[in-house]
């Protein structure tokens, strides 16, 4: 191997070897820009805030597992399990709010951040999550 040919393996090692943390940069970068200029209670919404004009217009999203859901769910909502939301972003409108919900809010709470990181300023989080819904919620249809 000559020189030109070391010089030129050596550059590409570099520039594969520097993709990851350029890509984990860039994610940190989105990360921070979404928590610095977000409002202190942008993201979520309450089972108190749920009207009827609200459960008619927003998509629910049920962030548990199958087995979960078919225990029992909003009615009307879709299943997208927290781990799989940005593998089924087309699935969740952009025109429209959307409502992710698991048992207590901290699952679906990870899946709502990734998806406004990702851009999805419609994309709320249900605080207090199905329990809350079934307790609290200001429609049950």
């Amino acid at each position: 191997m000559n020189l030109k040919h070391l010089l030129l393996a050596t550059t590409v090692a570099l520039g594969v070897h520097a993709a990851p943390t350029q890509a984990q940069d860039a994610a940190i970068d989105a990360m921070q820009e979404y928590m610095m200029f977000s409002d202190y209670e942008a993201g979520i919404i309450l089972p108190q805030q749920l009207d009827q004009t609200v459960f008619e217009t927003a998509l629910f999203v049920d962030t548990r597992d199958a087995e979960q859901f078919e225990e029992g769910t909003i009615p009307g909502a879709v299943n997208i399990e927290w781990r799989e939301v940005l593998d089924r972003i087309d699935e969740i409108p952009e025109d429209r709010m959307t409502i992710l919900f698991c048992n207590t809010g901290s699952l679906s709470a990870q899946a709502a951040f990734a998806l406004r990181v990702a851009g999805r300023s419609n994309v709320v989080v249900m605080q207090t999550g199905f329990t809350g819904w079934q307790q609290d919620a200001a429609y049950k249809p």
